[in-house]
Parts: structure tokens; sequence; C-alpha cells
């Protein structure tokens, strides 16, 4: 049986489209026929509340699995719609970094509880918090095929990518060498304006071939999807964010040597 890609999504600032980008590339990467497993590891909670989920009603999720409580398989929820599958967080994961200092290794806990569970699924994408603390570290040790790195095409981009990619090589040295960058995202590009396009070129200078072609719009529909517990792939898809989106689950898919199969874009 094929592995599948396990990819953890992340940028220590938020508002830049992480969460945005974890289920919506997800939920593409489903409707080309992946089998597609979120991992929620933000005590925020913003992709189990994008996917309809109140936080607040999870009875068990990645806070759980992470501390040893029940096993990952117990917890995980399944929306044949959406065409994913979800690790919810709750607000119970916020205490999970105090709790995880004392727990033996605790910055590959993550990593240890996906071991038996990684081959029924083709892509594992894993949501991490606006931070660089224990929550993230795990999900970088768990990055078994790169990091995701969205990146805002606004002012001061790249703020913070530095303390990010010192982060990534402090991992390589010391916990998982095998760790590299899959891509980088750009995101909430507005093509009316020349300092989207002068941050594209920034960020295109900076990580070279590392940038995926697809730029991600700045979208109203993008920014209503969360709010109607839907991914824009359901919620729009025949808008601008959508489109988006298909295109860079196409583009994961090449670069992963898979076959985009034809589908009807829009339902």
């Amino acid at each position: 049986m094929r592995l599948g890609k396990i990819y953890t999504i992340v940028n220590q600032k938020g508002g830049v489209g992480k969460t945005t980008t974890a289920i919506n590339l997800g939920a593409y990467l489903g409707k080309f026929g992946q089998r597609v497993l979120i991992l929620d590891i933000d005590p925020q909670s913003n992709a189990t509340s994008c996917l309809g989920i109140n936080k607040n009603e999870v009875n068990g999720g990645t806070y759980e699995v992470l501390i040893g409580a029940q096993p990952i398989l117990s917890q995980i929820l399944h929306n044949p719609k959406f065409k994913l599958s979800l690790l919810p967080s709750s607000s119970g994961l916020a205490g999970a970094e105090i709790e995880l200092i004392d727990l033996p290794a605790r910055e590959t806990r993550l990593r240890q509880v996906i071991e038996p569970i990684k081959n029924r699924y083709d892509y594992i994408l894993i949501d991490c918090p606006p931070s660089l603390g224990l929550l993230t570290l795990n999900g970088l040790v768990a990055a078994q095929d790169g990091v995701l790195i969205p990146v805002q095409c606004e002012y001061l981009a790249l703020e913070g990518l530095g303390q990010l990619m010192q982060t990534i090589n402090k991992v390589k040295t010391s916990l998982f060498e095998e760790l590299e960058i899959k891509g980088v995202v750009l995101t909430m590009f507005d093509g009316r304006t020349n300092l989207a396009a002068d941050v594209v070129k920034e960020v295109q200078q900076f990580f070279g071939e590392q940038v995926f072609s697809t730029l991600i719009p700045r979208s109203i529909r993008l920014a209503e999807a969360p709010s109607y517990g839907m991914p824009i792939s359901i919620f729009a898809p025949d808008s601008s964010g959508a489109r988006a989106y298909s295109n860079l689950a196409k583009e994961v898919l090449i670069s992963d040597n898979i076959p985009v199969p034809i589908v009807q874009e829009a339902n």
C-alpha cells in the first residue's frame, strides 16, 4: 500500500490563510479522489469550526490523542459531503502544551500517534497554531513530507519568516533531519495593487522554486465560507477562491507524481 503524504501547514503569524489553506486544499484533494485527513492542532479550533463543528461540543480529539487518553482512530470524524476526515480540536487543547512538557518524547507525540493510521490516508494535513510553541514543534516533527507555508501578499509579508526558518532548521538539526519545505503558498493576492505584485516578487526571490505558481486571491467568498461551516468547494465552487484552491491541489498532486483526474469543478 502506498504511504500517504503528511504535510504540516505552518506560519507563526496569524491571519495569513493557514487554516483556509488546510481546509480548502484538503477539500479539493478529496474531490480529486484522495483520502484526506486534517489534524487540527490549534487550540483556537479554527479548522474544526470551518467544517461546521462546535468546538464546545467536541467530546474528544487532538487533546485526548496527544496525552494518550484515546486512540486516534476513535476520535476521527468523517464528512462524506466535504470528502474530508478531521481530528478535531477543542478548548481542552489550550492546556496541552503545559501537560506535554512532563510527558516522555514530548516533541514527537503527534508523529507517534499518526504512525498507526498514516497508511489509511493519501494526505494528512496538519493545521498548526499561530505560534512556535510545543504544539507547532510536534507538527513540524510529524511533517513526513514537508511543510507548507502560507504567506499573505501584504506589507511585511516576510516579517517573522526568518524566525520560522530558524525553527525549521533547529528541528532538522536536533529532531528530524529529513524535514523540508514542500512549498510556499501566496495568499490574499490583490492583482489591482502594485504592492501585491511586489510582495510576490520578493517571496519568489527569497524561496525560489519552492513557491507554488497558484496565487490565492483576496476573496469575499473565501472569507464567508467558514461562517457557514463549509469548504469553498461546497460553499462557492464557481468562485475565484475555489478555482485557486482547485489549481493549488492540482499543483500538489502533480508535484507528488499523482495523476490529476478530470472532474466537474462546479456542483
